[in-house]
């Protein structure tokens, strides 16, 4: 018994002395003047990190497992290799900092205060960066872990080589209480290699701390190069930057500057502004309720981008109520000044040049964009864009405006990009009260980008097609067909310049213009029939046409065009490479007329500046005969005017049937 009670003793003693040993240190480390340590202090970490470490005027320390240290007069300098020469100098810092994991070589920092600070933060491509408080400044281990950031009036320069970045940001802390947004700011100099400037508001203390999701106030007004951003709303985190529910305004010169600034590949378009709320999660970033205008186009709807893969991945809807026609010129790689808007005056048909010559012109302003006397589009195709990201976006139109040369009305287009393969699947087009629907396929993997077109019309009305001349209003009658090409080009005009395949258009029965088939066949009694009774209509029976194409190059398979009045037959080619027209028309008419001179019909020219006139050679016979029979007798020169009408009824169909290319042998099925 005695034995325990003294071994009780003796452990009470040692109890004792041991927490007064620790009550003496903690209260001498309170008290300790830590401010004679400063050289020591300077020296040591100035050794550790590689670079100069200073403070200048005063130390003190709370000690504690999160001690708490105040500095007058700090400097940290940056590394040799950076352009600003510190990291950090301020007139005043304090900070907390603990100290089990400082035992183990990581820096955490839950609170920071800085008073007048100017930072100098760089990073380069090759991983170094300024704030890797280690000599290898390459280390994601060796940057501090920051909960809370409170700064008052202060500088922060920012380089970042990779991303073309060199910004000057000031910032100052308001005095008054109760202000929501203390925190003003302003900034400008370059990011992705474009000017920029910003300016707003923002909470006063930055909270960067994985822990902490308190939503941290910021508005902004921004603007990079030829876009501008303002915005207002909140962050949960600012490390990653997750957590953002704002809303914005966006607007700029065209949205494909998005791609260099965001990395998101968006098409040449018009100028646009757009409105609505942003949302980010993670890595998945969400605009909704978008509103706005591209160009003189209403935009609707929503998108997400997704960073999470190695391709980001763009999906949602949009959607147009009106779409003006001349937005979508830049994105098909011409200028609204080049696409006809119905407001321009239309065509005459009816001018004293002669019949055979008249042709409809539409005049096409130069533009940058386009080679001078070509008509497609040369605007290239940017490869590396469709191979950064991927795509399954949305897009209708209700409305389609302005358009002269084709009367659209309404469509949509399922864009899907993955791998460096775009797809339009499907794509619809309403035009003249049908459609025109199928797949446009790009694949940017090969040298230049393959393209695959496969679409089909059905239900065109005749009457509707050529809005721009009248002749053709009170036409009836329906078109189908189908277009089969594929191609190689960075541009449509290279594309098509390529391209082989086949293509075929049929149109049904109804009615057609007569004064076209006149034209068409030079009748001239019956031209100054109907320019002085007026015009009438004449039974279609059919009409077709069908190409082979290789290389570029139309070669036609059928022509023909049968009415009650007149059976027109042809051949020629058309050259998608040179942009040039050689077709013949030969009409026979199945009704007698007087001042006819039939001969056949030469379609020839470019597309830009077509021509049609009559065959010279057949025209020069029957000029020449009717001069001679008009010198004995000029009653008798009008017989060789006469026509007696040969033609005979075509059969559409099968002369189609009858031209089809062969299909391709199948091999025969294994036993």
């Amino acid at each position: 018994m005695k034995n325990f009670v003294l071994q009780s003793r003796n452990f009470r003693f040692w109890a004792a002395a041991v927490v007064l040993a620790f009550v003496l240190l903690v209260l001498g480390a309170y008290f300790f003047p830590w401010d004679i340590l400063r050289v020591p202090i300077n020296r040591y970490v100035s050794e550790r990190l590689g670079r100069q470490f200073e403070i200048t005027r005063h130390l003190s320390v709370h000690p504690g497992f999160t001690a708490t240290v105040r500095a007058e007069e700090l400097q940290i300098a940056n590394p040799d290799w950076a352009q600003e020469r510190y990291l950090l100098k301020a007139s005043a810092a304090e900070f907390d900092i603990k100290i089990l994991p400082l035992l183990f070589g990581k820096i955490v920092l839950p609170r920071i205060s800085l008073t007048g600070p100017t930072v100098g933060l760089q990073i380069d491509p090759d991983g170094r960066r300024t704030w890797a408080l280690s000599k290898d400044t390459s280390s994601k281990g060796a940057v501090p872990e920051i909960g809370s950031l409170l700064v008052d009036r202060g500088t922060v320069n920012y380089v970042a080589k990779g991303q073309g970045a060199d910004l000057h940001v000031e910032f100052s802390l308001a005095r008054e209480s109760g202000i929501e947004l203390p925190l003003e700011y302003k900034a400008g100099g370059k990011w992705k290699g474009q000017p920029f400037t910003a300016s707003g508001h923002a909470g006063g203390l930055l909270q960067f701390s994985k822990d902490t999701r308190a939503p941290f106030p910021i508005e902004v007004t921004a603007a990079a190069g030829r876009t501008s951003l303002k915005a207002k709303g909140s962050i949960a985190g600012l490390v990653d930057l997750s957590g953002i529910d704002a809303s914005f305004e966006l607007q700029g010169q065209s949205l494909d500057d998005l791609y260099q600034l965001l990395g998101v590949v968006m098409p040449h378009t018009p100028p646009y502004k757009f409105r609505g709320k942003l949302d980010k999660k993670e890595k998945l970033w969400s605009v909704s309720d978008i509103q706005g205008t591209l160009g003189k186009t209403d935009l609707s709807g929503a998108l997400s981008f997704d960073q999470s893969a190695a391709a980001p991945l763009l999906t949602g809807k949009i959607q147009s109520k009106v779409l003006d026609f001349a937005d979508l010129g830049p994105v098909i790689g011409m200028t609204p000044e080049t696409v006809p808007r119905s407001g321009n005056k239309k065509p005459n048909l009816t001018t004293s040049r002669p019949a055979a010559s008249r042709v409809v012109k539409e005049k096409v302003a130069p533009t940058s964009r386009q080679v001078k006397g070509k008509v497609l589009p040369v605007a290239t195709l940017d490869v590396a864009k469709l191979k950064s990201m991927n795509a399954d976006v949305v897009y209708s139109v209700g409305d389609i405006r302005h358009v002269k040369a084709l009367p659209l009305d309404k469509g949509s287009v399922h864009v899907k990009l993955n791998a460096g393969v775009l797809q339009l699947d499907p794509i619809s087009l309403g035009v003249a009260g049908g459609t025109v629907a199928g797949i446009i396929r790009i694949d940017s993997n090969t040298a230049p980008p393959a393209i695959v077109t496969k679409l089909a019309v059905r239900g065109v009305q005749l009457n509707r097609l050529f809005p721009s001349i009248e002749s053709t209003k009170s036409a009836l009658g329906k078109v189908g067909g189908q277009f089969d090409l594929t191609g190689r080009g960075n541009s449509m005009a290279q594309m098509l310049g390529s391209a082989s395949g086949n293509m075929a258009v049929l149109v049904g029965r109804g009615e057609i213009s007569n004064i076209l088939l006149e034209f068409i066949g030079l009748d001239g009694g019956e031209v100054i029939k109907f320019l002085v009774r007026g015009d009438r209509n004449v039974q279609l029976q059919c009409a077709a046409l069908a190409f082979d194409v290789k290389q570029g190059l139309m070669s036609s398979r059928a022509i023909v065009m049968d009415t009650s009045d007149t059976v027109v037959s042809g051949e020629g080619t058309v050259s998608l490479a040179d942009e040039t027209l050689n077709i013949l028309l030969k009409a026979a008419p199945k009704d007698r007329s007087i001042l006819s001179f039939r001969s056949p019909l030469r379609i020839a020219g470019t597309f830009g500046s077509p021509t049609a006139g009559p065959e010279k050679v057949a025209l020069a016979g029957r000029v020449g005969l009717a001069l001679l029979l008009g010198a004995i007798n000029p009653f008798l020169g009008l017989a060789a005017t006469i026509e007696t009408g040969p033609g005979k009824d075509a059969d559409c169909a099968a002369v189609l049937t009858r031209s089809a290319p062969p299909k391709p042998a199948t091999a025969p099925a294994r036993k």
